[in-house]
């Protein structure tokens, strides 16, 4: 974080208009339980999408080099559009600050990647998940439209009528309302450049 921190100051001290930097971590005893996923999300100014998902297109390979990208996802609607949400690997927390440590002496990745991108973001969320453990990461056999992988929006709602008539879903559910905070919905668009479909 400090290396991220430390190369987005040096960067935004030009910049009269910085974007709002949002972050989550996990702090409890997993923070050192190795492969963890970080979920960042990027909203944009009002007509800057283009030109920044261009820009990303065509340098997402001077990011990909640190480390691995899972996918990268338009915003279609759930919130504010024109935003953007993208999830990275990393084997732990030394491999991620090895990372953004790399990036911060990477001239190539500040000036054709992460300077030009900075006038065109208005506010950054970031945040680190741990898979459950019943849970798997795999490119889906079709497009999908979330991150449950569902064949079409319709199959979505297929599937969520019938959960919610079997009394096993309902029931767990109920229980695992529990310990909700929030929740939120969106609909993901994935880029061109996208791993995950």
């Amino acid at each position: 974080m400090l290396a991220l921190r430390s190369g987005l100051t040096r960067a935004l001290a030009a910049r009269p208009l910085a974007p709002k930097v949002c972050s989550s971590f996990a702090t409890g005893p997993r923070q050192y339980d190795g492969t963890f996923y970080e979920f960042r999300t990027y909203y944009l100014k009002p007509s800057k999408m283009s030109e920044f998902l261009e820009n990303i297109k065509k340098n997402i390979h001077l990011r990909t080099a640190h480390s691995e990208l899972i996918g990268f996802w338009s915003v279609e609607f759930g919130g504010r559009v024109n935003k953007v949400f993208h999830i990275w690997k990393y084997d732990n927390f030394a491999h991620r600050t090895e990372v953004r440590k790399a990036l911060a002496k990477n001239k190539e990745w500040q000036e054709q990647f992460l300077i030009p991108n900075l006038p065109l973001i208005d506010k950054q969320e970031w945040e680190i998940s741990y898979l459950v453990p019943w849970c798997k990461i795999e490119k889906p056999p079709k497009e999908v439209h979330v991150l449950w992988w569902h064949e079409s929006p319709d199959s979505r709602a297929a599937g969520r009528h019938q959960s919610h008539e079997d009394p096993r879903v309902v029931a767990a559910v109920r229980e695992s309302a529990n310990h909700l905070v929030s929740q939120q919905n969106m609909l993901l668009i994935p880029t061109s450049f996208s791993p995950l479909k």
